[in-house]
């Protein structure tokens, strides 16, 4: 009796212990659980929203237009932001007339461009201002304008601090759905 409890407690230590590193590399290397801390992308994420993070899409693909992302804030890299990104490396950004242009045209696509009123503000949003986004970088806002910090006050995010992509509300239940 004795050597057979003694079975079953390794057994399940075995469990336990294969669950918890499968756990640490799906979190580390897969898929990250992140949690919206203020309004700045509203509508399409709300504080309180808990959402999933696709660690290892850009080891494969390069970041798109339109893209939801987490990053490593470059003025505090301790802190994870989550912004849309508009602009990659080689192109040109100028919020006129509260749209978005990338090289002189306005960005249509994806939809959520057009629903959203930029502003101009911070250093690198100033009107007129065409920027250009440096080598390995990206430019990032967030879909509420007013109340975002973002590229346009600190610049541009370089391609080492992305983390991911954002591509699941997973929490509320009501608001549970594929990020847009």
């Amino acid at each position: 009796m004795k050597e057979k409890t003694k079975r079953t407690i390794r057994e399940y230590a075995e469990s336990l212990l294969i669950a918890a590193i499968l756990a640490l590399l799906i979190r580390t290397f897969i898929v990250t659980p992140f949690k919206i801390p203020t309004g700045s992308m509203e509508p399409t994420l709300k504080p309180g929203d808990k959402i999933f993070v696709n660690r290892f899409i850009y080891r494969f693909r390069e970041p798109q237009r339109g893209d939801v992302i987490v990053f490593r804030y470059p003025e505090d890299t301790r802190r994870d932001f989550i912004k849309r990104l508009v602009a990659s490396s080689g192109e040109t950004v100028e919020i006129k007339g509260g749209h978005l242009e990338i090289n002189g045209k306005i960005i249509e696509q994806p939809e959520i461009f057009n629903n959203i009123q930029y502003y101009n503000r911070g250093e690198y949003g100033v009107g007129g201002n065409k920027i250009s986004v440096p080598q390995d970088c990206y430019f990032v806002l967030g879909d509420n304008s007013l109340s975002s910090r973002d590229s346009r006050y600190w610049g541009f995010v370089p391609r080492k601090f992305l983390l991911g992509k954002a591509f699941v509300i997973w929490w509320p239940p009501l608001r549970i759905g594929k990020i847009k």
